[in-house]
């Protein structure tokens, strides 16, 4: 499901791609997928076509939610969750950071900038 997730964001042209493995972290899904679109037309374009990919490969539609906007878009595709953002709202809510583990390097950094 990952790879197909992944080559249909590559071939609809969506940006700053990043995979963050959730084993571990979160029950809700194996992996978290963020992309960018270049306008809300391309982000909505991006979903939908990533939803129609989902539904061939599982034979089920899958949730999305946002697509009308195009703004931020999410698409629950059970094994993947796949988030899709205009690139200023992705700057916004940082899902990265959020998800993401800190490295000894960057726990390093806090401990000396709380201190």
């Amino acid at each position: 499901m990952l790879h197909t997730v992944l080559n249909c964001l590559e071939d609809d042209k969506a940006f700053d791609i990043v995979t963050i493995e959730l084993a571990g972290k979160s029950s809700i899904a194996d992996f978290l997928v963020i992309a960018s679109g270049t306008s809300s037309r391309h982000v909505a374009s991006i979903a939908e076509h990533a939803a129609e990919q989902i539904k061939e490969l599982t034979g089920k539609p899958c949730r999305m939610e946002g697509a009308r906007q195009g703004d931020w878009v999410v698409i629950d595709a059970l094994d993947v969750i796949i988030h899709v953002f205009r690139p200023e709202v992705r700057s916004f809510y940082n899902l990265e950071k959020l998800w993401s583990v800190a490295t000894p390097a960057d726990r390093g950094a806090a401990a000396a900038v709380s201190i």
